[in-house]
């Protein structure tokens, strides 16, 4: 039996937690900052892009956009040199919580599949500490804009030729929406023949889904091939998935690139991002200064950042504190990050470290390095916070 309802507070310190080991820098330190250099916003800057506004967003979209809307008024557009990892939620210290908690894992100015795969290990690690249970993560893809238009036709013919078998309640769907005569042929248990999106992928969209595959299959992540999971409307595009608990959706994530560019038009924006909802109750106490992270944890490389998404939990669980940013690829913008938090230690592992399954601890103070085995590391920082 699956929890129904959690507290808010519950709810606030585990994402948090999950946030700070996973590099997921939370939206309220984004907006403060920008609070305190913007003051004279037009209504037009604060609100959606008229495109936005004239789409026909499904409600996980619509929390998306919301969220979207945060980070342009912050002004924190994304780059590639120095993409994005953010989280937020609805849940306010000091305020009673809404009915419907909100946590969001979003990764913005990636195209690299690792950016998706910290979204759904992060998800996971915060569905188990939730639910307390062990998570259903089913992936699949719809593919670009050419790969959507392509397999709208394919269903297009496929409910014309079966409209005498078919369920009415599908054929009229289909007349208007084939995406959604598919999710109602899914929900009615009479998608046995129905089209799989990944047979039309164009070979762009075909690379992204077997990278995100490859990463969840190198990080030993758990999931199942989701042939019925769809993505309906223009806000979603290539890999997407959901995370069950119990027979129930709890998380659904997604790329979301068409609807990031409207809100940053300057530049051609990556964007991924899932968002988790559950029934919630009580109120949070007023936050506390976060304590200085003893160890920032920056990698080189696709073994090293492999590597790090699976000892992430091993340091949440042994509760060291430290915290890092897996899906930035540059050492030297990690190191800036780091500098920026100023923790008195560096935890470093490239190509040759994490073939030989070990890390460098480097003391920023004195700069005296020494060598540390991953196996039992987590423990093994303890003696040094």
């Amino acid at each position: 039996m699956i929890r129904d309802t959690i507290p808010a507070e519950e709810i606030l310190n585990k994402a948090r937690s999950v946030g700070q080991y996973y590099g997921f820098t939370p939206l309220t330190s984004l907006t403060s900052y920008a609070g305190r250099r913007s003051v004279g916003r037009t209504r037009q800057q604060a609100g959606y892009p008229e495109a936005v506004a004239a789409l026909a967003l499904d409600s996980v979209a619509e929390t998306v956009a919301g969220f979207l809307k945060h980070c342009r008024n912050a002004a924190c557009a994304p780059t590639q040199r120095q993409p994005s990892f953010i989280w937020h939620t609805n849940i306010a210290p000091g305020r009673s919580v809404q009915k419907k908690a909100v946590v969001q894992f979003h990764a913005l100015g990636s195209d690299r599949a690792i950016a998706d795969a910290v979204i759904i290990r992060a998800l996971i690690a915060l569905v188990r500490d939730l639910f307390h249970e062990e998570p259903i993560v089913r992936v699949n893809s719809m593919g670009d804009k050419e790969t959507r238009a392509r397999y709208a036709r394919e269903l297009s013919n496929f409910f014309k030729k079966r409209s005498c078998t078919l369920p009415e309640e599908c054929v009229t769907h289909s007349k208007q929406d084939v995406f959604l005569a598919a999710e109602t042929a899914i929900l009615l248990d009479v998608a046995d023949d129905l089209p799989a999106p990944t047979e039309h992928l164009s070979d762009a969209s075909r690379k992204r889904f077997e990278d995100l595959l490859e990463y969840l299959e190198m990080t030993e992540t758990p999931y199942e091939l989701g042939r019925t999971l769809i993505s309906r409307g223009s806000a979603w595009n290539d890999n997407c998935f959901e995370i069950c608990v119990g027979g129930r959706r709890v998380a659904w994530g997604s790329r979301y690139n068409d609807l990031a560019r409207h809100f940053f038009p300057s530049a051609p924006v990556c964007a991924t991002g899932a968002v988790l909802q559950i029934a919630s109750e009580g109120i949070v106490a007023k936050n506390t200064p976060p304590a200085r992270l003893r160890f920032s944890f920056v990698h080189i490389g696709d073994d090293a950042k492999r590597i790090s998404i699976r000892l992430a939990e091993d340091f949440r669980k042994a509760r060291v504190s430290l915290t890092q940013d897996i899906g930035v690829e540059s050492l030297t913008e990690q190191l800036h990050l780091a500098e920026r938090r100023n923790s008195p230690y560096l935890l470093i592992m490239g190509r040759k470290e994490a073939l030989e399954g070990s890390a460098i601890l480097r003391n920023r103070a004195t700069q005296e390095e020494i060598i540390l085995p991953l196996l039992g590391i987590a423990e093994r920082l303890k003696s040094f916070a």
